[in-house]
């Protein structure tokens, strides 16, 4: 276990119990999950979209077209907040006020960097095939000169980071604990179902 050091950007400062800087459990939470939001400020406007990421060591890797408008913010320096969550469960109250989720999330804030050498580059788009299959990227056809320009791929340092982590019941207020009303946890689990021949 290795703790991340704290910024003022990084602290929870809301659910301070739950939050969380161990750089292992980080990793396990950026590498379970499947889809990412990346946000970034263009002309004093938000900018946020969905995309798919992996994880390379210490640092957070995305692709994308070369023409998008996000991620031409990212080459021109603009420092990215990077936000992703796994939902693990509906938590059901005996009040309304006190239902609640049981999820793991993250924020990354960085600056990315334009992986520019062909080979980085090659890796960066094998290891991104193997999260979704172990040994895919041997398999496919590799990209072709034109995709790979057309394929912008940056690595943002995982450095200043939180999670949050909210597991168990319900918190109750004691008066409620009476009431004959269900409470507990509905399990929420994502799988990833049989291959669909094409």
């Amino acid at each position: 276990m290795s703790e991340i050091k704290v910024t003022e950007r990084t602290r929870v400062k809301r659910g301070r119990k739950i939050a969380n800087y161990d750089r292992d459990t980080i990793y396990s939470i950026l590498d379970e999950a499947w889809v990412c939001n990346i946000g970034v400020s263009r002309d004093g406007q938000a900018m946020v979209q969905p995309t798919s990421h992996w994880r390379i060591g210490n640092e957070l890797f995305l692709h994308g077209s070369v023409k998008n408008g996000l991620f031409q913010q990212v080459m021109k320096g603009e420092t990215a907040c990077i936000t992703l969550f796994l939902l693990d469960g509906l938590v059901f109250a005996r009040s309304a006020y006190h239902h609640s989720v049981n999820f793991r999330s993250v924020v990354v804030y960085a600056k990315g960097r334009l992986v520019e050498d062909p080979r980085e580059k090659r890796q960066a788009l094998d290891a991104m095939l193997d999260k979704y299959s172990p040994g895919r990227s041997a398999e496919a056809r590799p990209p072709n000169d034109i995709e790979m320009k057309a394929t912008a791929v940056f690595a943002f340092p995982i450095e200043e980071v939180s999670a949050k982590i909210r597991v168990g019941g319900p918190n109750e207020e004691p008066e409620d604990m009476a009431l004959d009303i269900w409470a507990g946890v509905k399990p929420v689990v994502s799988v990833v179902g049989e291959l669909i021949p094409d």
